[in-house]
C-alpha cells in the first residue's frame, strides 16, 4: 500500500532532518562541513545505550548523550574549526573527519563490533487512522524531530542570540564590528548541532532498537545529501530534503529492491543539482558586478 510506504519514509525522513540540519548549521553559518557529525550522531545512540545498561532512567541516559556530544563538539571546535580556520579550507575538513574516526574506534573498544539491542523506551502501541499504521516509536520520533527544528527556527528568528548568529552567517567581519563576540557564538552553534545530531542518534535507537559503532556513517551521507537536495544555507530546506530523501529510500525498498536505494536517493541528489543547483530552496549565487 503506497500510502503506508509514505508514511514510513516520512517516520524515517526524521532523523535524516535532525542530522541534515546539523550539517546546515554548521556550513551555513561558518562554512564549515563538520565531519564529525556522523560519529556525534553514533555517540547519541551509543552512549544512551551504555547509559541505560548501567541502569539509568531513560530521560537521564538521554540527557548524558546530548552532553557528551556537546563536549565533544566543543573539543571539536577548539581543536579542529578554531586552530585551523585560517588555513586552506580542508584542513578543518580533514580534521573533524579525524574526529569521527576516533569516536567510531572509542565505541568499537567500549562495547564491540556487533550491533547492540537498544532497550524499547516508547510502548509498544500502533495507532491505525484507516489503513495506515503508525508505530509508536515512529510517531515520536517525526514528532519530536519537527518540534526540535521549529524551536530552533523560532530561536534563530526571534531571539537576540538568534540574531546574532544569523549575522556571522551573513558576515562574520561586519559581525565583529558591530560588537557582536563570534568568539563566544560559535561553540554555541557548535553545542546546538551536536544537541541535534545526538538527539537523531537516540530517535534512530529507539526505531530500530539497536545501536552499533558505524551506525552514524550511512545515515550522515544521507543528512548531507538532504542538505545539499534541500538547499545550503536553509533550515526549512534541510527538513524537506530529509524527509524527501526518507520517502524515496523507502519507495524504492518497496517497490524496486534494496539493492538499488542508494542509486535512486543519490539519483535523485544528481538530478536534482542538474536542474537546480543551489537545491530546492536554496538562493541561486549573486552574479558579480562588472
Amino acid at each position: 500500500m503506497i500510502a503506508q510506504q509514505l508514511v514510513n519514509g516520512l517516520m524515517l525522513g526524521a532523523v535524516y532532518v535532525l542530522v541534515a540540519v546539523s550539517f546546515t548549521l554548521t556550513i551555513g553559518i561558518l562554512n564549515f562541513l563538520n565531519f564529525s557529525i556522523p560519529g556525534l550522531f553514533m555517540a547519541g545512540g551509543m552512549v544512551s545505550f551504555v547509559l541505560l545498561r548501567a541502569g539509568l532512567h531513560w530521560s537521564l541516559a538521554i540527557l548524558g548523550a546530548v552532553a557528551a556530544a556537546v563536549v565533544v563538539a566543543l573539543a571539536v571546535e577548539r581543536l579542529s574549526y578554531r586552530l585551523s580556520r585560517a588555513r586552506e579550507a580542508e584542513v578543518p575538513l580533514v580534521s573533524s573527519l579525524g574526529f569521527l574516526v576516533l569516536l567510531e574506534n572509542l565505541a568499537l573498544v567500549t562495547v564491540g563490533s556487533d550491533q547492540q539491542a537498544f532497550p524499547p523506551l516508547v510502548p509498544d502501541f500502533n495507532l491505525r487512522l484507516g489503513g495506515l499504521v503508525i508505530g509508536g516509536a515512529q510517531l515520536v520520533s517525526l514528532v519530536a524531530a519537527l518540534a526540535l527544528v521549529a524551536g530552533m527556527s523560532l530561536v534563530l528568528t526571534r531571539t537576540s542570540l538568534g540574531r546574532q548568529i544569523r549575522s556571522i552567517a551573513e558576515n562574520r567581519e561586519t559581525a565583529v564590528i558591530l560588537g557582536i563576540d563570534v568568539g563566544r557564538l560559535v561553540p554555541c552553534v557548535f553545542a546546538l548541532s551536536a544537541a541535534f545530531t545526538a538527539l537523531g542518534g537516540v530517535l534512530f535507537a529507539l526505531n530500530y532498537l539497536q545501536v552499533s559503532p558505524f551506525m552514524g556513517e550511512g545515515v550522515g551521507f544521507k543528512g548531507v545529501a538532504a542538505m545539499i537536495l534541500g538547499g545550503m544555507g536553509s533550515v526549512w530546506g534541510a527538513v524537506a530534503g530529509g524527509l524527501l530523501i526518507g520517502l524515496t529510500e523507502v519507495l524504492s525498498i518497496g517497490y524496486l529492491g534494496a539493492d538499488v536505494v542508494n542509486v535512486t536517493v543519490y539519483g535523485l541528489l544528481l538530478a536534482v543539482l542538474i536542474l537546480r543547483p543551489q537545491g530546492l530552496f536554496g538562493r541561486p549565487p549573486a552574479r558579480e558586478k562588472l
